[in-house]
């Protein structure tokens, strides 16, 4: 039985076991199948972790914060090496070191002490935290730094984390404080600056300015803020500076500067230099312009002033020689001028009369009122210019120039028709007019030949009886030339003699006694007869013959006084600066007196156009040479602007005489009385002799004398006659010049004629 069993249960056993060692094997099979993908997801996931640690670590070492992270404990599970190169640590030491034991210092943004944990505790609002930790450069050296943490609930092992980023802000903090020392720096110069400064926007509105540029536009600060800088320019100076602009932003110029104009609050107009720069950013786009602005008006006042001088008369303002001539050099280039332009010549009648009787601020008067005369009759129709001392010149241009020269003569003499009041005195002016018209000639001559002509005519006009209008006409070249003859037979006749000199007497007021003469010369022509100083007296300035004619009328006056009966009789002759210099007129007049052995004080030097004479040059040393040789110095125009108080002292003056302008209104203006007292007073108490020209009543005469103004003369004693006549009178002739008795001065008008 067993057999059977064993026989039939062999093969099953055998079955069993194949399938067991089947089973076996499929299960050997998925062990090491599993096992097998089992380390190979091991592998990939050990391969990211890799991965991502090391993308951590590229994030840790590239970022520009330091990272810290810590424990809920608060120990340092890990800190980047960014992170503790900030903070001054060691990375290796930090790690599992809690943050209470880390050797670490900080403070708060107040520099008050500020523990560890506090210092990286979870900062909130996700605003950052700011800490002070030491520095590198020393004990007082802080950096600064900016924290934020921020807490995490599951960290890598499901605990919380506080993740802390730190990143050093030691240069963007000095780099603001920098900027803001800068902007307070450039905000107190331009704040303080003299000059205008702005900040001007793209659209070129004001948006900041400082004080100066406010007080440059009569405005203030708040005012001018958002103001269109276009708004406050001059309208005519607006393109110019619209150029500029534009080439400034077009970047063809870094900056510009440019003179122009701009009207203040009140409506003055200032002249500024704007000086304009643009501020780009960094890749080059504009982003606003710095303006300076510096006021220039004084300088341009300054400059005009001095153009003007240059161009101008500066006593009466009217156009001078040099701006007459391109005046008239401009008009006769354009092409119509032979229709267009005309010139009226201009010369005061009797002049110099009125300069000797009145004085020269009379003068000076007359001549500023003259010039008004000429600028109303001539309305804006061209130029008026003074090119002498009484002549003037009209440069016309209008469209009918014929009508428009008579309209401004006629206007011309109605105008002086009117007198010039001086002090009591009506003046009657008068003027000889010359009128020439551009035509080929004068256009091919220029300006010379047309002011030519036009003087032709004038002297046509004087010629004719004065105070009339001529117009140019050919024949009139021949008066010219006729001048021209006369200057050369003038210059003859000096040499020849026939300038002789008259004598006008001059009195002692207390006794009337004659004690001198007054030299005054005349030329006795050989066919137009005697020739008072007005004739000739032009010429004689124009070819500069008053030196020669003046040493040779010494001569002449120390021959008669050779012949005078009287031993103390003495004569003056009128001297001018210009024949002063050169020591001949002192070793002439040194030498007549030698010759015919006078005593030097019978000739008497009257020193006219005083002003002329500065201390410390040739002219006062020759006025030396002549006092110390016992020659007196008498000074004319007393009291008047040609000879100031100063000539007293600078000169060697024996005596003075009273200008006739005090003279005329006495003893009826009181004013005038006064001050011919007090000149007395001041000549008397300096010791000068005194000598009151130009008296014409027996009132004046009693008045001075009672003044104490010793000697006069004038109309009242006798008019100028010539040596013959005055030597047959025989008059009793009294006291010498040289030693005045101590009588109280006063000063008087007087005229008189000059030697020369």
């Amino acid at each position: 039985m067993g057999g059977v069993v064993d026989g039939v249960a062999q093969p099953a056993i055998v079955a069993g076991m194949g399938a067991l060692l089947v089973l076996l094997a499929l299960s050997a099979f998925y062990f090491f199948w599993r096992s097998g993908k089992e380390r190979t997801a091991r592998d990939s996931a050990l391969e990211q972790e890799r991965a991502l640690r090391r993308q951590f670590e590229a994030v840790m070492t590239s970022t520009r914060d330091g990272v810290l992270i810590t424990t809920q404990t608060g120990e340092v599970a890990l800190i980047s090496e960014l992170a503790a190169a900030i903070l001054g640590l060691s990375a290796s030491t930090a790690t599992g070191t809690p943050l209470t034991r880390l050797p670490l210092r900080t403070v708060d943004a107040h520099l008050r002490p500020l523990l560890a944990a506090d210092a990286f505790a979870v900062t909130d609002g996700g605003r950052p935290r700011v800490i002070g930790v030491p520095g590198r450069r020393g004990t007082d050296d802080i950096r600064w730094l900016h924290v934020h943490a921020r807490r995490v609930d599951e960290g890598p092992d499901g605990r919380p984390i506080t993740v802390t980023t730190v990143m050093d802000t030691t240069g963007l903090r000095e780099a603001a404080e920098a900027i803001s020392r800068s902007d307070a720096q450039f905000r107190r110069a331009m704040e303080n600056a003299p000059t205008g400064m702005a900040l001007v926007d793209l659209e070129w509105r004001l948006m900041e300015v400082n004080r100066a540029f406010a007080e440059m536009m009569g405005s203030t600060v708040a005012a001018l803020r958002g103001t269109p800088f276009s708004a406050l320019s001059h309208p005519q100076d607006l393109q110019a500076e619209r150029d500029q602009l534009q080439r400034l932003y077009d970047g063809h110029q870094s900056h510009f500067s440019l003179e122009k104009r701009y009207v203040r609050a009140d409506g003055n107009v200032v002249w500024a230099v704007l000086d304009v720069g643009l501020v780009r950013f960094a890749g080059g786009a504009p982003d606003h312009y710095v303006v300076q602005l510096r006021d220039t008006t004084d300088d341009r006042m300054h400059s005009e002033l001095l153009a003007h001088r240059a161009m101008h008369d500066p006593l009466t303002g009217l156009a001078n020689r040099n701006l007459l001539h391109e005046v008239l050099h401009d008009l006769l280039e354009q092409p119509d001028a032979d229709t267009r332009v005309g010139v009226i010549a201009v010369d005061l009648d009797g002049f110099k009369g009125l300069n000797d009787r009145f004085g020269h601020a009379t003068g000076d008067s007359a001549l500023v009122h003259v010039a008004g005369i000429l600028r109303s009759a001539t309305g804006g129709r061209g130029t008026v210019a003074r090119i002498g001392g009484d002549e003037f010149v009209i440069a016309v241009q209008d469209t009918d120039c014929s009508k428009a020269l008579f309209d401004i003569a006629a206007a011309i003499h109605d105008g002086l028709r009117r007198p010039l009041a001086v002090k009591r005195h009506q003046i009657q002016l008068g003027a000889s007019l010359g009128i020439a018209m551009a035509d080929d000639e004068t256009i091919a001559g220029g300006g010379p030949t047309i002011l030519s002509a036009a003087d032709a005519a004038m002297y046509r006009a004087k010629a004719a009886g004065k105070s009339r209008t001529e117009v140019f006409e050919p024949s009139m070249r021949t008066t010219s030339d006729n001048q021209t003859a006369l200057a050369a037979e003038l210059a003859r006749a000096i040499e020849n003699g026939d300038l002789v000199l008259h004598y006008q007497p001059i009195l002692e007021l207390a006794t009337r006694t004659v004690v001198g003469y007054e030299a005054l010369v005349r030329w006795q022509h050989p066919t137009r007869g005697l020739l008072l100083p007005n004739a000739f007296l032009p010429l004689i300035d124009d070819r500069g013959l008053s030196v020669t004619l003046g040493t040779a009328l010494v001569e002449q006056a120390a021959k008669f006084l050779g012949r005078s009966p009287s031993d103390t009789a003495w004569v003056s002759l009128n001297v001018s600066a210009d024949q002063l210099g050169d020591s001949e007129f002192a070793d002439r007049v040194l030498t007549a007196i030698g010759r015919h052995h006078l005593s030097p004080q019978r000739v008497v030097v009257e020193l006219t156009e005083a002003s002329l004479v500065a201390p410390n040059t040739r002219v006062r040393h020759e006025l030396t040479e002549l006092r110390n040789a016992g020659v007196p110095i008498l000074l004319d125009d007393f009291g008047t602007g040609v000879s100031p108080l100063s000539y007293l002292r600078d000169l060697p003056v024996s005596g003075v005489k009273l200008d006739m302008s005090f003279v005329a209104g006495i003893p009826e203006d009181p004013a005038g009385a006064r001050v011919s007292r007090a000149l007395g007073a001041l000549a008397r108490e300096l010791g000068l002799a005194t000598i009151a020209e130009g008296i014409e009543t027996e009132a004046q005469a009693q008045f001075l004398s009672r003044c104490g103004w010793r000697y006069g003369q004038g109309w009242l004693f006798g008019v100028a006659q010539p040596a013959a006549t005055v030597l047959s009178a025989h008059p009793h002739l009294g006291t010498s010049l040289i030693d005045p008795r101590p009588q109280e001065l006063d000063e008087s008008i007087g005229e008189h004629e000059p030697l020369v």
